[in-house]
């Protein structure tokens, strides 16, 4: 990968807003008018309910989520539903996977939760997988949960990603969004951020500026550049 990844911060943007935002770039970087992007933003509260859906999971009925303010999104990743919200930054890296990497689906997911675990120890806090779920733990609780899609190309050879990762940075994100819904389709752990697994004060604007170089160097970029819209 030589050329440098685009990346943009989007301190707060509307979850159709950027699925709208992410068709557009995976479009135009398959038909080869963008270079590959990261997007690090956050959402107002937001349900997402991806392709592997199980309506029970969700808790809450439509007026308990009119009046908390929480929209619902049904969307095209994988995975089960899960809470987006103020506090939690979220990555949507639109890449480019023709197949000269090596670099299938599972492949990509252990890459995306390699960044976070890499990031992580720079606390001296030890993140990690379980087997059987896809995402980053720090011991029973979630940190980060993953969900993506793979988009054909249809005017070059292999793949152009989708989606990504959500990473909890603020203490409290729990209370705020999780316990309307059984998060993934997990009833038997928890969630936890990254406030609560350093106990130091931290905000998500610096987190995403933070976490690049880990990005970069998962992923094999030799540098990035920062855009603003």
């Amino acid at each position: 990968m030589t050329q440098p990844l685009q990346i943009q911060y989007i301190p707060m943007m509307e979850y159709g807003d950027a699925w709208d935002k992410q068709k557009k770039l995976v479009k135009d970087i398959d038909e080869g008018q963008q270079q590959e992007h990261l997007l690090l933003l956050q959402h107002p509260p937001t349900y997402t309910i991806g392709s592997q859906r199980h309506p029970e999971h969700l808790l809450l009925g439509p007026e308990q989520l009119r009046e908390q303010g929480i929209s619902v999104f049904e969307i095209d990743r994988g995975g089960d539903i899960t809470y987006h919200g103020p506090g939690q930054l979220v990555g949507y890296p639109l890449l480019w996977l023709d197949g000269s990497k090596g670099l299938d689906l599972h492949g990509y997911l252990r890459q995306l939760e390699q960044v976070i675990i890499n990031y992580l120890s720079s606390f001296g806090v030890v993140g990690s997988r379980k087997p059987e779920f896809t995402g980053v733990w720090v011991g029973d609780r979630k940190i980060t949960a993953i969900g993506v899609k793979f988009n054909k190309c249809r005017h070059r050879k292999g793949f152009v990603t989708s989606h990504g990762f959500a990473f909890n940075i603020k203490s409290g994100i729990e209370a705020e969004g999780f316990r309307g819904i059984i998060p993934c389709g997990i009833q038997q752990y928890g969630v936890t951020s990254l406030e609560d697994v350093t106990g130091q004060s931290m905000t998500v604007e610096q987190t995403a500026r933070d976490i690049i170089p880990y990005f970069n160097e998962v992923f094999g970029y030799n540098g990035s550049i920062v855009i603003n819209e």
